[in-house]
């Protein structure tokens, strides 16, 4: 397959990209690599020193028609989404590493809760942004030859999919764009306080962002990756009025002082989860690979910790087994 060897988005300037690199307008990164390099030094990880096997591996249907609601949990930020007869993928992963290298890099703590073999033909993959744990091309690849899905991505990162394979047709988009899919569904794309890079030399120059996917029976959110920011999470509460179910990240948030701008902690996810007026809402970003200092068992714990705290209904906010699936209820003032 001949690949593309073209340059990162080379668009227009904006109030959150510069000509060459995009940033988050409410509020400048500062972490730099020497601050990467002092978390490596001085990290004080929390054991994760057992491989553990999924207790669960969901099986799902083809399809789920009308407007029941099903959500399985592949792992990570990978979220099979089941409604209106449409198959919905975020952030696909099924590598054993996220990482550019066969050998190195974090490796799966437990395998996919959706064998391959028993995932149904996926519609529509969402890509959040461009780090490895998130934009896996590998299982993008896999998808598409078996697929055809419909690929969508924020601005720039089409090229990081067309260096392995230029005949992938991939559909971009800036914040606040949308696309639809059919009459009763549209994908929007919103901002979140994250950043990107696949290499040495290309931070920042593919955008990073959040998804609304908008339907006749109840908007869906995915946070993909995001530092907790109010005002984000309040405006595009105002921009949809409501949402039916969301997917909140709370996993790789220590140490604090470096974690915090790009990763929410289970306590902000709380936060966020409330900003959106309390959806249905299923934790993603933990229990997969091990990317930050916290142990493998404290995003669940603290998650139901903060929800004792600020009196979320366990219920409601819940963070599911990998391979476990959740027909997530109607909206409460939905008949």
């Amino acid at each position: 397959m001949k690949k593309n060897k073209q340059a990162y988005y080379t668009g227009s300037k904006s109030d959150h990209f510069d000509g060459m690199r995009f940033f988050n307008p409410w509020k400048p990164q500062h972490n730099s690599f020497m601050d990467f390099i002092r978390w490596r030094l001085i990290s004080k990880r929390k054991g994760w020193s057992q491989v553990r096997q999924n207790q669960l591996f969901d099986l799902p249907p083809q399809r789920v028609e009308g407007d029941l609601l099903r959500v399985s949990f592949v792992g990570h930020s990978t979220m099979l989404i089941q409604t209106q007869g449409l198959n919905i993928i975020t952030d696909p992963i099924w590598s054993k590493r996220t990482s550019p290298f066969k050998y190195l890099g974090p490796s799966r703590y437990s395998d996919p809760g959706v064998v391959f073999e028993n995932l149904p033909p996926i519609d529509i993959i969402l890509i959040s942004h461009n780090h490895y744990d998130h934009l896996d091309i590998a299982s993008i690849c896999k998808i598409w030859n078996r697929d055809r899905p419909r690929i969508i991505t924020p601005l720039g990162n089409d090229v990081c999919i067309h260096s392995k394979d230029n005949s992938i047709k991939v559909e971009v988009l800036d914040w606040y764009h949308e696309i639809s899919i059919d009459e009763n569904v549209k994908i929007h794309l919103m901002p979140s306080q994250h950043w990107s890079r696949r290499g040495l030399n290309d931070k920042n120059k593919a955008l990073w962002g959040a998804f609304v996917i908008e339907t006749t029976q109840g908007n869906i959110f995915f946070c993909g990756d995001s530092g907790y920011e109010k005002s984000l999470f309040s405006n595009i509460l105002e921009r949809f009025g409501s949402f039916r179910f969301a997917m909140l990240p709370i996993g790789a948030y220590e140490p604090r002082w470096f974690m915090k701008y790009a990763h929410m902690n289970p306590e902000e996810a709380v936060l966020a989860y409330k900003d959106l007026q309390e959806p249905f809402t299923a934790a993603i970003h933990f229990e997969t690979f091990r990317l930050a200092d916290e142990g493998f068992d404290d995003p669940r714990n603290h998650i139901r910790d903060a929800c004792i705290v600020h009196k979320v209904d366990l219920n409601k906010f819940r963070a599911l087994k990998v391979g476990e699936s959740w027909m997530v209820p109607k909206r409460e003032n939905d008949s």
